[in-house]
């Protein structure tokens, strides 16, 4: 086992968890609101500005506990930012206000 924090912390200004839950329940998930496409569209913001991976990581995760039929969740961490019901076509300007609109902030 090695311990790689201090590479991470180095490297990440920020990391996007995009929810992709899936769930068969009566409850909206955020794999059947689009999350798989969210997480697409963040991607590629993030790729189009340089910042995918260094300095901005992005994961999937399960269930964020802002479940929506209207949109996914999204983290922003360490800035400790919570969105419910992001869309694809929301990700330019939620992104744009979290880093700046050419991902400047996280240079």
């Amino acid at each position: 086992m090695k311990r790689r924090t201090d590479q991470q912390t180095t490297r990440l200004a920020a990391h996007v968890f995009v929810c992709v839950n899936d769930r068969d329940a009566e409850y909206a998930c955020c794999a059947d609101a689009g999350g798989e496409e969210t997480t697409a569209a963040v991607k590629r913001w993030l790729r189009e500005r340089d910042a995918f991976w260094s300095p901005v990581g992005v994961s999937t995760t399960d269930c964020l506990g802002l479940c929506s039929e209207a949109g996914t969740a999204i983290t922003i961490q360490p800035q400790n930012e919570w969105y419910a019901e992001v869309r694809p076509e929301d990700v330019p300007e939620l992104l744009a206000e979290a880093f700046g609109p050419d991902a400047e902030r996280v240079r």
